[in-house]
């Protein structure tokens, strides 16, 4: 059975919401009571949404890592690299056992300051 296309506009946009969605899941945590309607249950479903984006880029295989890099060299940025990262690891965590400290210093190392 031949192998379904890839959609790279479909792929591309799991890239920009997986980055986008890091970068709000990481600055709720920092900053907690920035956003009152962010409460359990809306974290919950932004987990979620974040999972289900980075699973998209791993069902699409060597081309999901590649649009994720693309937009990585594009946009330099903690959330594409958050993204880029996910996807080298050879089994998926979930969000949540994440060690988040080791996370920021990761892209804090590989990142200019300003950045993260």
């Amino acid at each position: 059975m031949p192998k379904p296309p890839i959609l790279e506009h479909i792929v591309r946009q799991h890239a920009e919401m997986a980055a986008f969605l890091w970068t709000v899941y990481d600055h709720h945590l920092l900053h907690p009571g920035e956003n009152p309607e962010m409460d359990e249950e809306h974290v919950e479903r932004l987990i979620e949404r974040l999972e289900a984006h980075l699973l998209g880029l791993r069902v699409a295989g060597v081309e999901g890592k590649r649009i994720a890099k693309e937009r990585f060299d594009e946009f330099s940025e903690a959330g594409e690299l958050f993204v880029v990262r996910m996807l080298e690891a050879t089994s998926p965590l979930p969000l949540k056992q994440l060690n988040l400290d080791q996370v920021r210093k990761y892209l804090a190392a590989k990142l200019p300051a300003a950045d993260i």
